[in-house]
């Protein structure tokens, strides 16, 4: 009778306990999370599940950088417009195209459960950042919610998504047209003078090593502070260290104690366009697909955008085929942009890949294909170092030229399915003992143990180098003995390959028809060694005048941007590169009163507040730079905005966060970030690394907890 009592006491008591509010909801999770900041910011954070560790990485984020946590979800689900105004509209119709909110929910519902949990770790961790600080203003997203990492799930700049051009969809909202040939032309010469957008991995075999075990360089070459370096532990097996793009719950290149990975951009064709026929009937939409009609999924999208003090409200139609949604058009045809579009399988392979534990597991993970727009270096403490180049490939049918719009009427030109993983370009231990891969060729990622190119489909990967991969070919070649500061000194290589193709033809060409205007600057460039520093003159000169070629020089078609420094430096006129590096002299000694500049004078490092786009000053403090960029084949790659209406060069992307680690019993890694960890100019973080940069003087990981703990500036959890 006691025990029965008691029974009926506790289902009594139970049933009148309230139940726990939102806030006590996340306070009751953050008590299970230590968040551990060390001597440069960087965020440990330790959670007792995934979820919980997940919630505090988004919590430490939005520390870190609230602002670009925000900006990305802004733009990633298409609400840029009610930020930044009308001009905005295409870039959230983009968005919009390939996934409404509506289907992001759908989505988010119908994910396996653990995926679920770590998304509502996500908005929540956000959600309680803002509830304990009522100071910080968000400028249009006041709530997170679950299924917003549908639309930001692969952690590519952008993804494939901006690949997609605006240009074009805005052409064929507005006027129903093609963009005009001479515009088309004008974006691909702006292309090619802007900083290369891609990154640099290495692996290195034991044999090559002085330790014996596995390194790799983790370098992408990303827009400043667009990744912040964190660590994150649950005690469910994650323990992950690396980059994560703000906003996301996933390290995305980084390492854990046993595997690495490093993601470059791929030239795989992982999207095509599908020319579609239309047909009008009865006031309905169809597209011809072999002997059939199939009706156009027709509907609308409203968007909102700001418009002075308020918003404004435009719809749009949008029209969709079993290839894609419409885009654009092609010689007077609607045309379908198709790519990978899994959001949940892409957001399980971004975190499944941190938590694997040697190469078995790691290459299970890969069968996954969602990793669309990457190529993986991979190293690890079992010894192994391989590289995947590309994950997601669609097979097609050879007959067809799908670098170009193909005929959607025609179900021959379909994708036939997805290649396995095993029928990708792989490479796997080779008997060099590296592998390198820097936006090139995979046909030279390993000398003569790369993989041929007559096994594979035309569309795996172009078979087109840059001076990057020329560069570390050179550098790794015939090399061993390595050690993490010999990967460190390597990645910073100072030569520049594309000045030694393009600079002794200047020299010739002035000795052909000397100018005595140019001779003082011309025995400068005889005798330089085609290496970038602080110091250089002839660095300066050479920058210019390759940027003022790349602006202005003869552009034969067809030719790669490799290929067109190749021909400045010797088929083009004399004539045109005497004019050019005169030209070069005189923008100069406009901007300086002087062409002898030491490079480090003109090339600067400047952050001056938390903006996405710096507001660039002459007149305020900066750092001199000797890197270069990319586009002359520095490893260190140091790229900058051309339209900040200053006379120096200040840097906007190239190396941003950069790691090496060699595997073995226990882990080892340095990192470097530009600037540091914070978003914030009254934080010690926000830019204690910037010397360092500078310095190429790298700081060490503590990964392990006795090492954090040593290193530890603040412990806490979130909400304290």
């Amino acid at each position: 009778m006691r025990t029965f009592l008691v029974a009926i006491l506790f289902v009594f008591l139970s049933c009148s306990e309230k139940p726990r509010t939102e806030v006590e909801e996340w306070e009751a999770q953050a008590a299970n999370i230590t968040i551990i900041r060390d001597d440069f910011g960087v965020p440990h954070i330790y959670g007792k599940t995934d979820a919980d560790a997940v919630f505090g990485l988004l919590y430490a984020q939005c520390e870190d950088d609230f602002n670009r946590v925000e900006q990305n979800y802004i733009w990633a689900t298409g609400r840029l417009a009610e930020v930044e105004g009308e001009e905005a509209l295409y870039s959230d119709l983009r968005a919009k195209l390939f996934m409404t909110e509506e289907e992001a929910k759908v989505n988010y519902e119908k994910s396996p459960e653990w995926l679920k949990k770590l998304c509502d770790a996500f908005a929540d961790g956000i959600n309680y950042y803002l509830h304990t600080h009522p100071e910080v203003k968000p400028k249009l997203l006041t709530r997170f919610e679950p299924w917003m990492p549908m639309y930001f799930s692969e952690g590519s700049i952008g993804g494939d998504i901006e690949r997609i051009s605006i240009r074009k969809i805005k052409n064929f909202y507005e006027s129903g047209m093609e963009i005009p040939e001479m515009e088309l032309l004008q974006q691909k010469k702006e292309e090619e003078m802007a900083e290369p957008q891609g990154s640099n991995g290495i692996a290195i075999s034991g044999d090559l090593t002085q330790s014996g075990h596995a390194m790799l360089l983790i370098n992408p070459h990303t827009s400043f502070y667009f990744r912040g370096e964190v660590h994150v532990v649950s005690e469910e097996g994650l323990n992950a260290y690396g980059a994560v793009t703000w906003g996301q719950f996933f390290v995305y290149q980084g390492f854990n104690e046993k595997t690495g990975w490093m993601h470059t951009s791929t030239y795989t064709d992982v999207m095509d366009e599908f020319k579609e026929t239309i047909v009008k009937n009865d006031g309905k939409l169809f597209y011809k697909y072999g002997e059939e009609l199939r009706p156009v999924d027709s509907s609308q999208v409203t968007l909102k955008y700001k418009d002075g003090d308020g918003l404004k409200e435009k719809i749009f139609p949008v029209y969709r085929t079993h290839h894609g949604p419409i885009t654009h058009q092609v010689e007077d045809q609607w045309t379908a942009s198709a790519m990978m579009w899994e959001p949940v399988k892409a957001l399980e392979q971004s975190y499944i890949r941190t938590k694997q534990d040697g190469y078995d597991g790691f290459r299970r993970m890969m069968d996954i294909r969602t990793n669309s727009s990457n190529n993986t270096v991979y190293a690890d403490a079992e010894g192994n170092i391989a590289y995947f180049h590309g994950n997601f490939i669609p097979k097609r049918d050879t007959i067809y030229d799908y670098t170009e719009p193909v005929d959607g009427s025609d179900p021959k030109t379909d994708w036939q399915g997805l290649h396995t993983v095993d029928e990708n370009i792989l490479v796997l231990n080779p008997k060099n003992g590296w592998i390198q891969n820097c936006n090139s060729t995979p046909y030279t990622s390993a000398l003569e143990y790369s993989p041929k190119r007559e096994d594979y489909p035309n569309y795996m990967s172009k078979d087109q180098e840059n001076f990057r991969g020329v560069h570390a070919i050179r550098l790794l070649t015939g090399r061993s003995g390595y050690t993490l500061d010999s990967l460190i000194q390597l990645a910073h290589d100072p030569y520049l390959p594309a000045f030694e193709a393009l600079i002794p033809g200047l020299v010739r060409a002035y000795d052909a028809e000397p100018r005595q205007k140019l001779k003082e600057a011309i025995e400068i460039m005889r005798n330089w060694d085609f290496a970038t520093s602080e110091e250089s003159v002839a660095m300066t000169l050479a920058h210019y005048y390759g940027t003022m070629s790349y602006s202005k020089a003869e552009r034969p078609e067809g030719l790669s941007g490799m290929e067109l420094v190749e021909y400045w430096g010797t088929a083009s006129q004399n004539s045109e590169k005497l004019d050019l590096f005169q030209e070069s002299l005189n923008q100069l000694t406009d901007d300086f009163d002087s062409w002898k500049m030491p490079w480090g004078q003109v090339n600067r490092y400047q952050r001056l507040n938390g903006d996405i786009y710096q507001p660039f000053d002459d007149a305020k403090p900066s750092i001199p730079i000797g890197f270069a960029s990319g586009t002359w084949g520095a490893l260190a790659a140091y790229g900058a905005r051309y339209d900040n209406n200053t006379k120096k060069i200040y840097g906007t992307r190239g190396n941003s966060f950069v790691a090496v680690v060699e595997f073995g019993d226990k882990v080892r890694a340095k990192t470097m970030l530009a600037g540091g960890q914070s978003g914030n100019p009254d934080s010690p973080h926000f830019n204690d690394q910037a010397q360092r940069y500078a310095d190429i003087k790298f700081k060490d990981v503590a990964y392990y907890k006795e090492d954090v703990l040593e290193r530890a500036e603040r412990t806490y959890r979130p909400g304290q």
